[in-house]
């Protein structure tokens, strides 16, 4: 996948340790331990990037390796070659064939096109499924 026009972009022999945060789009292709905020932005892990981090940003795009969780106030979407070890917290989650996602899935409603009658939708994600579950 090609880096969105724009965006910054971390390339695959950059490491990180420590906290990441901004107000712009970020394409991370490298390694980064510790945590990724981009609250009104869009977070891309490239295929070869190695993420040990909690993610709280509007969207995540994954195609390579995270070991955390991910709060977005958008959509998460877990490419082909995803790998996610880590509760998601979403709302909305696309998931292609083959992506691997070992944790749970909590999907939100978005307070600002719902009334206060509908409830987060909880939900279990295992190794080898995706089982949605609305609340009774």
């Amino acid at each position: 996948m090609k880096p969105a026009e724009g965006s910054t972009v971390i390339g695959k022999s950059v490491s990180i340790r420590g906290d990441l945060s901004g107000k712009e789009d970020l394409y991370m292709d490298g390694e980064i331990e510790g945590t990724i905020t981009l609250p009104e932005n869009t977070l891309t892990v490239g295929p070869n990037a190695r993420v040990m981090a909690d993610i709280h940003a509007r969207s995540v795009i994954v195609l390579g390796s995270i070991h955390g969780n991910l709060h977005a106030t958008g959509r998460v979407e877990l490419r082909h070659s995803a790998a996610v070890l880590g509760d998601i917290f979403a709302t909305r989650l696309s998931m292609e064939e083959n992506a691997n996602l070992k944790g749970h899935v909590e999907l939100m409603t978005s307070e600002a096109s719902v009334s206060s009658s509908l409830q987060p939708v909880p939900s279990v994600a295992t190794q080898d499924s995706l089982v949605l579950e609305p609340n009774a």
